[in-house]
C-alpha cells in the first residue's frame, strides 16, 4: 500500500463520544420534547460530532461525480452502449442531467471528474481531468486494473477531498457515471458479502432476463479466474471494480481524514464506501447513507454500515441524486440545532422543573 494512502487510513479516528454526547445534551435544552424530531436529531447530532464544533453550519455543499468506462461492457451486459459514458459527463457539463437539477435546488456545487472516461473532453471549468486509462479491461478476461491504477484512483480521491477541505466545504456527496458499473459494483459486493453473483446482481440500466443471466455469468467468471482476496479492499477493486468506484473510496477516506461528512448515493457510490470502511472501520462515523438502491446487493453496504438509508424512493439513477435529496435532511437537522430556541433562552418551563 503507497504511504499516502496509509497515512490518510492512520489519520482517520471515530468521532469523539464526548463530542456526541455534549450535541445530545443541547438537543434536549432545545423547546420540544426531548427526542421528538426523531431522525433530524440524530443527523444533527452526528454532524456536529464529524464537524467538531458546538456551531455547526452549512455554507459549501459539493457533489463530485466520478466519470469511468468499464471494458466488461464488451461482454454485452448493459441496456446502453459504452459511448454514452462520456455523452453523459458532457451532459452534466451542459447543466441537462438531473444531477444537475437537484444540485442547483440544493444549492450546491458540482465537480466532474475524468478518472477514466474512454474519451478525451475539452476543458471545462467543472471538469477535473484525472484520467488514469481509457476504461479498465474486461475483468471476464483479466483484472480490471492493476495494483498500482487501483491505488491511484484511491489517492486521486483523497487527493480531492484535501482540495476541497481547503476551500471551506462543509459537506460533500459522491455520485459517478460509468455504463457497467453496476457490474463492477455487484462484483464487489459479491466479494464483501461472501454472497452469490445471483444474490446481488440486479438489472442496472434495465437489463432484460437473458441480460441479467449474462451479467451474473461474467461476474461470477471474473471472480472465479481472479479469486479476489475478500480481505484486501484494493485488491477487490483492482480485479474486479472500476477507476469511479476507486475514486469515490478515496473521496470517502480523504474527508472523514478532514472531518468533513460524505453523504453516500446509492449502489455504485456505496461500493466505494463499502471498500474505504472495509480498510478502516471508523470510516463508518463519517458517512451518512443517502438511499435505498432498487439493486438487491445494496443491502451488502447497510449490514456493513450498520446504518438504515435516509430514503427509500425506489431510485436507480446514480449521478448523486440520491445524495442530493439527502442533503436537505441534514441542513434541517442542522439548523434546528442552530437556530432553535433552548428552553432557557425563550423562557419557557421545561417539563424536568417543578
Amino acid at each position: 500500500m503507497l504511504d499516502f494512502i496509509r497515512n490518510t487510513l492512520e489519520s482517520i479516528k471515530p468521532v469523539s463520544s464526548l463530542r456526541l454526547k455534549s450535541a445530545q445534551t443541547h438537543l434536549d435544552s432545545l423547546t420540544k420534547p426531548p427526542g421528538s424530531l426523531g431522525l433530524l436529531e440524530d443527523l444533527a447530532k452526528k454532524y456536529v460530532a464529524i464537524r467538531d464544533t458546538d456551531h455547526p453550519t452549512i455554507n459549501k455543499k459539493s457533489i463530485i461525480v466520478f466519470a469511468a468506462d468499464h471494458g466488461v461492457t464488451a461482454e454485452g451486459i448493459s441496456a446502453y452502449p459504452a459511448e454514452v459514458t462520456p455523452q453523459m459527463v458532457q451532459n452534466f457539463l451542459n447543466g441537462g442531467a438531473a444531477i444537475n437539477v437537484l444540485a442547483k435546488q440544493q444549492n450546491a456545487e458540482i465537480l466532474v471528474v475524468d478518472i477514466g472516461v474512454n474519451h478525451r473532453f475539452e476543458p471545462h471549468p467543472e471538469l477535473l481531468d484525472r484520467k488514469i486509462a481509457f476504461g479498465t479491461r474486461n475483468m471476464a478476461k483479466e483484472p480490471a486494473m492493476t495494483r498500482s491504477e487501483a491505488e491511484e484512483s484511491i489517492t486521486i480521491g483523497i487527493q480531492i477531498a484535501a482540495q476541497l477541505a481547503e476551500k471551506d466545504t462543509d459537506l460533500l456527496a459522491t455520485g459517478e457515471m460509468g455504463i457497467g458499473n453496476t457490474t463492477a459494483s455487484s462484483a464487489v459486493f459479491s466479494v464483501l458479502g461472501g454472497l452469490s453473483p445471483k444474490q446481488v446482481t440486479g438489472r442496472g440500466t434495465g437489463i432484460d432476463d437473458a441480460t441479467l443471466d449474462k451479467k451474473v455469468s461474467v461476474i461470477q467468471q471474473a471472480i472465479d479466474k481472479h479469486a479476489p482476496n475478500p480481505d484486501d479492499p484494493i485488491d477487490i477493486l483492482s480485479k474486479v471494480g472500476g477507476y469511479e468506484i476507486g475514486g469515490i473510496m478515496g473521496l470517502i477516506l480523504g474527508a472523514s481524514s478532514k472531518n468533513i461528512p460524505v453523504v453516500v448515493d446509492g449502489f455504485i457510490s456505496s461500493a466505494g464506501a463499502a471498500l474505504a470502511i472495509k480498510l478502516n472501520p471508523s470510516v463508518k462515523d463519517y458517512i451518512f447513507s443517502s438511499h435505498r438502491s432498487t439493486e438487491p446487493g445494496h443491502q451488502v453496504f447497510f449490514d456493513l454500515h450498520q446504518a438504515s438509508p435516509l430514503l427509500d424512493l425506489k431510485m436507480r439513477l446514480g449521478e448523486g441524486t440520491g445524495a442530493a435529496l439527502a442533503f436537505n435532511l441534514i441542513e434541517a437537522g442542522v439548523r434546528i440545532y442552530s437556530e432553535m430556541a433552548t428552553f432557557q433562552s425563550a423562557s419557557i418551563s421545561n417539563s424536568n422543573e417543578g
